[in-house]
């Protein structure tokens, strides 16, 4: 799975500047933007902050805050000089995006508290999609961005989202800009870039829709893998988490989280949930390590602290997992995390059955 950030920061951009720069020589100030309080004027300069201040977190590996600075165009700018610092600032977001090795994140507020390369990328493209739009309502202008830098946002930052026909669209409406057949309208909104949870030797990354389609289908996910790939159990729970995209039923926080050696950023297997807690607050887990990666108590660390983050929420109140009654490794891995058995034949396959409460 190839990083499309850089191109995909550039694309938007270069299609938003082609529409408005047709419209430069009118009345900016005036005019509302959309539905926004701001005019057209001030929310292509609020575009160019945006892109900007991420570039900065990007580039200064930002942990606690936003680095502070701002941007401030020279008195006299005129509307195409609002666009050339559009294009600017876009480039700069693309350059950091290039620059920034895959494990670093940076501090972003929503949800998690932090961001990786991919999401500040996703949230350039979506400041520009969306704020394109406005502008481009406010000023008369037809606005139709290429279907996949929507796809690109909407499978990065907005994996709480069903996926429509119309990915564009879509978004829109996920933002309170539109209205989609069947859904609701939407008045409060966040994206939501991915959790990662550390551990001392590890990260659990969170797995995106975008990366699990790819999983699901021999790829990478965007992850380098120890061995050259994950074990098929992780390509199984990878088609998991896209059915459950994709019927609108996926939260993020109870997906697949791959599991990425710090020393070397190799990733050395997956873990993650069945899906959200069931009406009595029992999420059940499922996790493997590739070949090279056993043995070493990767998978007692992971489970460990995903189990502590798990059952520190209030919807939680039990984990649950099966395991086959000749895996005796991964009965030790629970035995260790502190689960304790609770079947000798559950389900239809007869397996060993494991629970550890809150």
């Amino acid at each position: 799975m190839r990083a499309m950030g850089g191109e995909r920061v550039e694309q938007a951009v270069a299609d938003a500047v082609a529409v408005l720069r047709a419209a430069t020589e009118r009345d900016w100030e005036t005019p509302r933007a959309g539905r926004l309080e701001w005019s057209c004027r001030h929310t292509a300069e609020h575009v160019a902050g945006c892109l900007i201040a991420y570039a900065g977190q990007l580039a200064g590996h930002a942990q606690n805050a936003y680095v502070p600075f701002d941007i401030t165009l020279d008195d006299g700018t005129d509307n195409e000089g609002v666009l050339q610092v559009v294009e600017t600032t876009g480039a700069l977001l693309a350059a950091a995006f290039r620059a920034t090795p895959r494990e670093v994140r940076a501090f972003h507020p929503y949800p998690f508290r932090s961001a990786n390369r991919e999401g500040f990328a996703a949230m350039g493209v979506a400041e520009v999609l969306l704020h394109t739009h406005d502008i481009a309502e406010g000023l008369g202008l037809p606005y139709e961005p290429p279907a996949e830098l929507a796809e690109y946002v909407l499978t990065r930052i907005f994996p709480h989202v069903q996926p429509g026909p119309d990915p564009f669209r879509t978004l829109l409406w996920a933002t309170g800009r539109g209205e989609l057949p069947g859904r609701a309208p939407v008045t409060e909104w966040r994206w939501s870039n991915n959790l990662v949870l550390p551990t001392d030797r590890l990260t659990l990354q969170g797995v995106t829709p975008a990366a699990a389609a790819d999983l699901a289908v021999g790829g990478d996910g965007g992850f380098e893998w120890l061995g050259g790939g994950p074990f098929e159990g992780t390509r199984e729970a990878a088609g998991m988490v896209l059915k459950a995209y994709e019927a609108g039923v996926h939260r993020p926080e109870f997906g697949l989280f791959a599991l990425v050696r710090r020393e070397d950023g190799l990733a050395v297997g997956a873990m993650g949930f069945h899906g959200v807690p069931d009406e009595e607050g029992t999420a059940e887990v499922g996790y493997d390590l590739v070949a090279g990666a056993r043995g070493h108590g990767y998978a007692t660390e992971a489970l460990r602290a995903l189990a502590r983050w798990a059952l520190a929420r209030d919807d939680v109140r039990a984990l649950f997992a099966t395991v086959d009654h000749d895996n005796a490794p991964s009965q030790a891995v629970l035995g260790r995390v502190g689960f304790r058995q609770v079947s000798e034949e559950f389900g239809e396959e007869g397996l060993l059955a494991y629970e550890l409460l809150g």
